[in-house]
């Protein structure tokens, strides 16, 4: 296969492997009322085939990264796409809701080892001046499927039953984990191979996030329970521990080069800060929409759906702005068209017109889509090859952990006051200011086209 033809595959794997990881999971939740009457599950049970698949995959991220840009992130992502899609398919035929949950834990072991591989081989096959329009498309994609999931996810739901969401991608996902496989560069891969790969260093990550999420999840049912602290202090003393040693790691999962790099940790809280945001506003929205102001589900998917199809307009536009202005001024400004209609929203109350709930979820969109684009081109353009890998598993991290942070807390604060438009003004307040705060941090985000600030860890003898 030609270099050209090479590229071609690569982006077209790195899309496909995005959109239908993002689809399975808007599909489910459509799904899982259906799920639940049809198994006998309990609604906590139902809970965990969201929650142990997202535990699962934050935790692993960043080593299936690492193990990417030790082995090939096109092997990574053809074995995640396969695994995926097995799990997928067995999903689809199980009779028992345990089985559903363990097989949801293997969809998230299988979508941590594809996730950073979607990037790193994006980093991999284009040269660092030319990655933004490859992330746009990509960030484009997910846009879509965020906006279509729902409405496939009912349709089929409503037509076929459950089981059919889960079949979904089975065909697509094999197609394309095969293509890739068979069009990888084997040069490149024995070229990463002596990377280390630091497993006690990776365990005590695992754990730390692991930890970490599920408090999170835990934390708008039970509130801050005996169960809920001891997580919290589970995180906090896994983070001490991995920090003490990585210092003393002779190959630390985490590279010195690349968290010293002008470009990481802006890059990280901004898309950390920016997807808690949303996606709490998100949440808040659709409570708003539908026990305020009396919408049915398909008329609240209708008003935010300006936010679905600004993210989708804006990745492409976004590369165009990084090349006239530079990273700092484009984040900002999706940052400031974030915080703005976080902030609006807020402001809404019982008389609130569809224009001015459109205006909101505009701002929305258009600002996340320019966020993400610019944020995540920043990260990746500036990692050394050997440690692409890593880069894009610390951004599908942030990307993971960011949505239930950002629930977690606008759970949190709606539940301090009585009157829930009230209530909702002071979590979107408190979302939006801290968009502004995490905004202004953009401006320490390298401009240009420097590369290679991030390096990889050392060789192994």
């Amino acid at each position: 296969m030609n270099p050209h033809t090479r590229r071609r595959v690569t982006l077209a794997g790195s899309v496909v492997g995005a959109v239908l990881v993002a689809l399975d999971g808007t599909v489910l939740t459509i799904a899982q009322p259906a799920l639940q009457g049809d198994l006998g599950a309990s609604l906590a049970q139902v809970q965990w085939t969201s929650t142990g698949y997202l535990i699962a995959v934050a935790s692993l991220l960043v080593f299936a990264g690492r193990l990417g840009d030790r082995y090939g992130h096109a092997r990574l992502f053809g074995y995640g796409m396969l695994g995926f899609a097995a799990a997928s398919a067995g999903i689809g035929v199980t009779p028992d809701i345990h089985w559903v949950i363990a097989l949801r834990v293997v969809q998230g072991v299988c979508g941590a080892l594809l996730q950073p591989a979607t990037l790193g081989m994006l980093r991999a096959a284009y040269p660092a001046e030319s990655l933004g329009m490859p992330i746009a498309l990509r960030t484009s994609a997910i846009g879509v499927a965020a906006a279509a999931g729902p409405l496939v996810g009912g349709v089929l739901t409503a037509h076929l039953g459950w089981r059919s969401v889960f079949f979904l991608g089975v065909l697509p996902a094999v197609a394309i984990a095969v293509l890739v496989l068979a069009g990888r560069d084997r040069a490149a891969v024995d070229g990463t191979r002596a990377v280390g790969l630091d497993p006690s260093g990776a365990l005590l990550l695992a754990v730390a996030l692991g930890c970490l999420v599920a408090a999170l999840a835990a934390l708008p049912g039970t509130g801050w329970s005996a169960g809920t602290v001891l997580l919290a202090a589970g995180a906090g003393t896994a983070v001490a521990a991995f920090v003490v040693h990585e210092r003393r790691a002779k190959d630390p999962l985490l590279p010195l080069g690349l968290l010293t790099s002008p470009a990481v940790a802006p890059a990280l809280g901004i898309l950390l800060t920016a997807s808690a945001a949303l996606f709490g506003t998100l949440f808040v929205a659709t409570y708003f929409l539908q026990d305020v102001l009396g919408l049915d589900p398909l008329g609240t998917a209708l008003r935010m759906l300006p936010a679905a199809l600004c993210m989708v307009l804006a990745a492409p536009l976004t590369p165009v702005l990084l090349r006239r202005y530079g990273s700092r001024a484009t984040t900002s400004g999706g940052m400031l068209l974030l915080a703005a209609g976080v902030f609006g929203f807020g402001r809404l109350d019982t008389s609130a017109s569809q224009l001015a709930i459109g205006a909101c979820a505009f701002a929305m969109g258009t600002g996340f889509g320019t966020v993400m684009v610019a944020a995540t081109e920043s990260l990746v353009r500036r990692a050394d090859l050997g440690a692409a890998g890593v880069a894009g598993g610390l951004q599908q991290t942030a990307m993971n952990v960011g949505p239930t942070l950002g629930m977690a807390t606008a759970t949190t604060l709606l539940a301090s006051g009585a009157d829930f438009v009230a209530s909702m003004g002071v979590t979107l307040t408190a979302l939006a200011v801290l968009v502004l705060a995490a905004g202004a941090v953009a401006a320490r985000l390298p401009d240009g086209a420097q590369q290679g600030t991030a390096r990889a860890p050392a060789r192994a003898p």
